[in-house]
């Protein structure tokens, strides 16, 4: 509880309208206490007195009633039949839209077509029939405005309930044995109350404006008794000559509906988890570079990264993702960039062409020397020219990539005319399914008018990587291509990539975990812990002696086929976290080598063999 406050208090809106509605809550549930005058007792003598005039700190109203008093027991009213029909509206709405979304079939059809039905009438029409029906009344007013409100909760947690029902874990609740009431109740209940608590904090504010409307046509409470829309439906013939009389239980209404609706969003995004650290904030098209217009050191090579620095700024932790990070590729060279999960691979990469999401990504310092341009500080629309055309990229989940509204003939063609728009539509299609020949895909012409869920993970790569090519690129990023792929599909997928590389001179950057496919593929590698690189050089020569401990271990942990007596090996202890990365090396507290030494300041660079490690103790070697 503790944590949920503090999150809602960040956002300092949501803060506000939840004083806002404190302070109301606490003044109307105290008003039997508090020193005030009968709410319900007239004198004509002091109708219509001003604010502070006669001991009536609002004034009074047309007979003589004392509006501070009256508006808040109206308000202590409001509020719980506020609260009461939103409470009713969400626990009806639920049940009938999670079984409807459940059960599916003809019990879906029956009730969201009664649903339909109602939504079908405005729904301020329909409660003042409701009331007509029923009577004058503020509990018939309840009753009428959460029946108006019951086919929202409805639709919204019918629509939740579907995609639940077809998850794994309901079908593994099936085969346990659980009765569909019970699955409803542990299983898909648990699942929908945040929703429903976000919808009634939504809401709540609607359903006291809906009452008021009532009560001020008259049909809500009856005199004597008093609520917000009574108070003001008696004071609409004095809005004239006597405003106040109107002003005091309107500002009220606005008051509570706003602290409502912005705590309201204060719940919704401490119950949602992807709000809670602003992941779903819209990013920037390009990285924040704090770095200046760094001018790049002259460069013979295709790609020159030098010192790159990102930073996660989230709330007051800020995690070094990226740390003085420097490497070069060549043309026609496939680098090698490899580590454990969390080790800054994929947001290195992602730096390269400003891709990291800002906020809360920030690129602090460094350059990428692209043809002698620093990537980092190009305007965005100069950039966007390089994105997919000279430098493409190849993600690692096919099936999030590609668009699932699309054909993939479209989002080739899409990805083509981008870029070079002086092609014909004939030639565009025609240039495309050849790629797709290109990577081994049979009959491009049927998989071009199908969508990417009708493909295999390793046909959709195969797209994927044919869409990185269709503009030519000098680079290509591949961030774990062939992770989610079997082995023989990742073989597939490699040799591809290799035969590509070499027809078409292509220099690739390939991001993996896993150092077998980096033999396979890779002329130089890098390695990266804790989000900075502990050791660069040739594949060959760091497989057949790895120099830092990291490196080693990593090898270690590739499974050799055939030999029954290797052991699977694992690196113990856990990477640290990149916000509170130790002194020292970064990797000392798993290491088997590790001396007092290693605990303190900075580990210099040394070369050895054509290669560069950062570690005073090497395997095999001397310090």
């Amino acid at each position: 509880m503790i944590n949920f406050l503090k999150i809602v208090a960040k956002n300092r809106l949501a803060a506000f309208g939840g004083i806002l509605l404190l302070i109301i809550l606490t003044l109307s549930i105290l008003a039997p206490i508090l020193p005030l005058k009968e709410p319900n007792i007239t004198n004509t003598a002091d109708r219509f007195m001003v604010p502070f005039e006669g001991g009536h700190i609002l004034g009074t109203d047309h007979l003589g009633r004392d509006l501070l008093s009256r508006l808040l027991w109206g308000t202590q009213l409001s509020l719980a039949v506020g609260f009461a029909a939103a409470f009713i509206a969400a626990t009806f709405g639920s049940i009938l839209g999670a079984i409807a979304g459940f059960y599916g079939q003809k019990t879906d059809n029956i009730i969201m077509r009664f649903i339909d039905m109602l939504m079908a009438f405005p729904y301020i029409l329909l409660a003042l029939a409701i009331v007509a029906a029923l009577g004058p009344g503020l509990f018939n007013a309840l009753i009428a405005v959460a029946l108006v409100n019951i086919p929202f909760f409805a639709r919204n947690i019918r629509g939740v309930t579907v995609t639940l029902a077809n998850k794994e874990f309901i079908e593994a609740a099936r085969l346990s044995g659980m009765s569909n009431l019970r699955i409803l109740i542990v299983e898909i209940f648990p699942n929908l109350l945040p929703m429903i608590v976000i919808a009634m904090s939504t809401t709540v504010g609607w359903m006291i404006l809906e009452t008021a409307g009532l009560s001020f046509l008259g049909l809500g409470s009856q005199p004597p008794q008093a609520d917000l829309g009574s108070m003001l439906g008696e004071a609409r013939s004095a809005l004239i000559t006597n405003p106040h009389t109107s002003f005091v239980p309107g500002i009220m209404i606005f008051c509570i509906v706003i602290g409502i609706n912005l705590f309201g969003d204060g719940v919704r995004d401490a119950l949602d988890p992807r709000l809670k650290k602003g992941s779903l904030i819209r990013p920037l098209p390009q990285t924040i570079y704090e770095g200046g217009d760094t001018q790049p050191t002259p460069s013979t090579k295709l790609l020159s990264v030098q010192n790159l620095s990102t930073q996660f700024h989230v709330n007051q932790d800020v995690y070094q993702s990226s740390n003085d990070v420097s490497f070069e590729i060549q043309e026609g060279e496939c680098l090698g960039l490899i580590g454990e999960s969390g080790s800054g691979k994929s947001v290195t990469a992602l730096s390269v062409t400003s891709l990291v999401a800002s906020p809360p990504g920030v690129i602090k310092k460094g350059s990428v020397n692209y043809k002698n341009e620093n990537l980092l500080a190009l305007p965005y629309e100069k950039l966007r020219s390089i994105r997919g055309n000279k430098i493409s990229y190849i993600f690692q989940d096919p099936l999030t990539t590609l668009h699932p509204l699309h054909t993939i003939g479209d989002q080739l063609l899409e990805a083509l005319q981008a870029h070079d728009s002086k092609l014909s539509i004939s030639e565009s299609i025609s240039k495309s399914k050849d790629l797709l020949k290109s990577v081994q895909i049979p009959n491009p012409d049927n998989v071009w008018d199908v969508y990417p869920h009708q493909l295999s993970g390793g046909m959709r790569q195969r797209v994927c990587i044919a869409m990185a090519l269709i503009n030519n690129p000098e680079l290509i990023i591949a961030d774990e291509p062939t992770t989610a792929l079997d082995v023989t599909v990742q073989a597939q997928i490699l040799n591809i990539l290799n035969s590509l590389r070499k027809e078409r001179k292509l220099s690739i950057l390939f991001i993996s975990h896993d150092f077998g496919v980096i033999s396979q593929l890779c002329d130089r590698v890098i390695v990266m812990y804790a989000g900075s690189i502990v050791e660069e050089g040739p594949v060959k020569n760091i497989i057949q002696q790895a120099a830092h401990p990291y490196t080693s271990e990593l090898i270690k942990c590739v499974p050799q086929l055939g030999n029954k007596e290797h052991a699977l090996h694992s690196i113990p202890g856990n990477p640290p976290s990149l916000n509170q990365l130790p002194e020292g090396c970064a990797f000392a507290n798993r290491c088997q080598y590790k001396q007092d030494q290693c605990l303190k300041g900075s580990v210099p660079v040394s070369s050895k063999d054509n290669r560069s490690y950062k570690c005073f103790y090497p395997v095999g070697g001397t310090a």
